[in-house]
């Protein structure tokens, strides 16, 4: 069984590091895979029903939602909060990815909607985000985050 499908939600502000996990899947010295659901051409489409319609649809061919939390993610409720919104009625797992490096739920950052519900949080690098994708199963309640060990044991200090 290979990852789940992982649909990535971001702020238009932190597109650049989504375009940064795209190249860490196509770096083969990096064990980083996922699917990409994001969409093409939809995204010039000024129509907010049309472009829901699309991302429903791509969410509903995820399993993992992951968040790029950066410094405005949790004031965007068009499109973010609404995916996540559509991302936990579809049963998504959740893995909360900090911009800012931390490997804790960040209270000031973290969009409520997916704070105490059971999804893991880890900062954005490739080999922490390639563990999480691999080996998160979401938990009933709290905010989730690795002990040191895990990350010590993929070459972090």
């Amino acid at each position: 069984m290979g990852i789940p499908r992982t649909f990535v939600g971001f702020s238009s502000t932190d597109i650049h590091y989504y375009r940064l996990m795209l190249a860490w899947r196509e770096n083969e010295h990096i064990d980083f895979n996922f699917t990409n659901c994001q969409l093409a051409k939809e995204i010039n489409s000024e129509n907010e029903a049309y472009i829901k319609q699309k991302c429903r649809e791509r969410i509903g061919l995820a399993g993992t939602f992951a968040v790029l939390i950066g410094q405005d993610t949790r004031s965007k409720h068009k499109y973010v909060r609404w995916e996540m919104e559509v991302a936990l009625e579809k049963g998504c797992r959740i893995i909360g990815i900090n911009l800012d490096g931390s490997r804790y739920m960040v209270d000031a950052t973290c969009p409520p909607i997916i704070k105490n519900i059971g999804a893991i949080f880890v900062p954005f690098s490739p080999k922490i985000v390639a563990y999480a994708l691999s080996n998160w199963n979401m938990r009933a309640t709290d905010n989730w985050s690795y002990k040191d060990e895990v990350y010590q044991q993929l070459g972090y200090k």
